[in-house]
This record gives structure tokens, sequence and C-alpha cells, in this order.
């Protein structure tokens, strides 16, 4: 059976030492913002507007970008990370389809979450810091508290 496989886009947003995160009413796990990359838009685009979309903020993003160009050719900002995430896995462990995460660390100036229209509310967030993801790690996906740190360690407040 073929796997099907679809490309999303991912923000750990970090204000003032912590990560944004909430418990996702659809998959029922706690995550950062994010969500499926639209057809015209580049990875970097998708993380940003889901940001905007999920938490009301606009976010800077960490991300290299190489200076490699042609008439061709452009360099995009890249992310910290590629995973290749199981979605739907039923009890007989099958997998439903797969996620292609683009992960990107996002620095935002206030921690005023204000979600769009149709978007989870703002109660439904919370802001962890180093300490509360290793703290309520049993709760959280490993691999969250894991990206979390990073983000919180990589994002240097100015």
């Amino acid at each position: 059976m073929e796997t099907t496989r679809h490309f999303v886009a991912t923000v750990y947003v970090v204000s003032d030492g912590r990560v944004a995160l909430h418990e996702h009413s659809k998959l029922d796990m706690w995550l950062p913002a994010g969500g499926h990359i639209d057809r015209d838009e580049l990875p970097h685009e998708a993380a940003l507007r889901e940001t905007r979309e999920e938490l009301g903020l606009d976010v800077d993003l960490i991300a290299p970008q190489q200076d490699i160009e042609s008439e061709t050719v452009q360099s995009i900002p890249q992310p910290q990370h590629f995973l290749l995430e199981d979605i739907n896995v039923t009890a007989e462990g099958e997998v439903g389809h797969q996620h292609i995460d683009f992960i990107f660390y996002g620095r935002a100036d206030s921690r005023d979450i204000t979600p769009g229209p149709g978007e989870q509310p703002a109660e439904d967030w919370e802001w962890f810091s180093v300490a509360d993801l290793r703290d309520r790690s049993g709760e959280l996906p490993a691999d969250v508290v894991e990206v979390g740190q990073r983000a919180i360690e990589s994002v240097h407040e100015p």
C-alpha cells in the first residue's frame, strides 16, 4: 500500500526564553504552530503564515540562507530540521499518512497570543521554559521536548 505524504511547516516560536505549545485538538498532543504548505507557498512562507494564523504573531525566522543564485536559481531560508512524522497511527501500528516537516525556529517580540478566526483559542496555548519541557516530558512528545529545548537555546534574545 502506498503511503500518502504531505509537506508541512512548523515553527517553534520563542519569546523571552520560552517556547509556545498547544494541545492540538485533532491530534490530541502538545505541538508548536504549524500546518500544511499550500501549493503556491515555499516552506518558510507557510511557516510565517501558520504562525500569524495560529498565534497572531509575526516572527523572525532563525533560518540560514545560502548565497547560491543564478538566472534560474535562488536560495531560500533553510529549516533547522527536516522530520518525517507518522500521523494517525492505528492500534495495529498502521500509519495513516506521513508529514514531511520543515521545522523552523522563530523569535517573537511578544507573548500576546491572538489566534485568527477558526484557530484554537489563546487559552489553549502555553509558554514552556526548558525546565517546563523537562518537567512535563511525560505528557509531551519526546521530539517536541528535544526540539523545543534546542529552539530556546538557539534563539538569542536581542
